[in-house]
């Protein structure tokens, strides 16, 4: 009683103080909510099916997976730390109640890796039902692949297209089967340098990491069309700003004042489960399964960026990309 008394005593000493703070925290649920955006709301069952996600022990890959096995497939996590995807696999087996969870090593940095890995798919997989391009680097510092490439170009663009291409003889062996790769908003600033792809003459963290994201949409954009008649469908994604360690060398570089204004907005960007959203409408969406090519964005169909819908640049990009991973033009 005494207790009750105390509060109604504080409300009618400060209304306005409470009404603010009501307000206040009102609004901010109202805005988290907002930027969570879309949900997938299908309940598509992937029985009997078989996805494979790179990078899929942490972050949106590893809720990917989640819901993935969730729905019964059988999951296969490429990664390039073992050790923590086995630990990830162990934890996807226990939220997903599905046993049917597979480790594979993959350096995407390598493409003497990613050859190891199709062939093992290949070997061992009676079917590829769903490909996701998933792992990623982002606004690292100036480093090369094992095979001489700019890492963000080499890791987000070249590893994914050469185990695209590698694997989609077994994709097509599969009805229906699906492509979903992860690009990102920033290729609204990106430019392929076809004349320094590499950005030797003048590497910029950001601008590296805008051009490996544009060459996502054109890569998915070419792939379309080469797939045409195949059953393949190809999806590219923004999956929002999320809350994973992709951002780990940008926030090493921000000068603390920064970070200090940064931190308190921590509690409006998606959780890794929300950011995981349109990766999995795009792999199961029923509504999608006539669909091929498109670009996505909270679970929905969005417009790229005019340089994202360039089919000269997109077949231009692909013809360098299999020179550069010296991959057979017929394949």
């Amino acid at each position: 009683m005494q207790t009750f008394i105390a509060i109604r005593s504080f409300v009618s000493q400060y209304p306005k103080t409470i009404a603010v703070v009501t307000v206040t925290g009102v609004g901010l649920f109202g805005v988290k909510k907002w930027m969570a955006g879309g949900v997938c709301h299908s309940k598509a069952s992937l029985e009997g099916k078989t996805v494979l996600i790179t990078g899929g022990n942490t972050g949106i890959g590893k809720e990917t997976a989640v819901d993935l096995a969730k729905r019964g497939a059988r999951v296969l996590l490429a990664c390039r730390d073992m050790d923590r995807a086995d630990k990830a696999a162990e934890e996807v087996r226990k939220r997903s109640g599905n046993e049917n969870v597979i480790v594979k090593k993959l350096d995407l940095a390598s493409f003497q890796s990613v050859r190891h890995l199709a062939k093992d798919v290949l070997a061992s997989e009676e079917r590829l039902d769903i490909l996701i391009n998933n792992a990623g680097i982002m606004r690292c510092p100036k480093w090369q692949t094992e095979d001489g490439f700019e890492m963000q170009f080499g890791v987000n663009h070249l590893g994914h297209f050469l185990l695209t291409n590698c694997l989609l003889d077994l994709l097509k062996k599969s009805p229906s089967s699906r492509i979903v790769t992860v690009s990102s908003l920033a290729h609204e600033r990106g430019q392929i340098s076809f004349d320094d792809i590499n950005q030797e003459k003048d590497y910029c963290p950001a601008k590296s990491y805008a051009q490996s994201k544009l060459a996502n949409v054109l890569f998915t954009r070419e792939l379309t069309n080469k797939l045409q008649g195949t059953g393949v469908s190809t999806y590219s994604l923004h999956p929002g700003i999320i809350r994973t360690e992709l951002a780990r060398h940008f926030l090493a570089t921000m000068p603390l004042w920064k970070r200090v204004v940064f931190t308190p907005l921590k509690f409006l960007i998606k959780s890794p489960t929300e950011g995981a959203q349109t990766t999995i409408y795009c792999a199961v969406e029923e509504s999608l399964q006539n669909e091929s090519g498109l670009y996505y964005s909270d679970c929905a169909p969005k417009t790229a960026a005019p340089q994202g819908l360039d089919d000269e640049a997109a077949k231009k990009l692909w013809d360098l990309s299999a020179s550069m991973v010296g991959l057979i033009q017929s394949q």
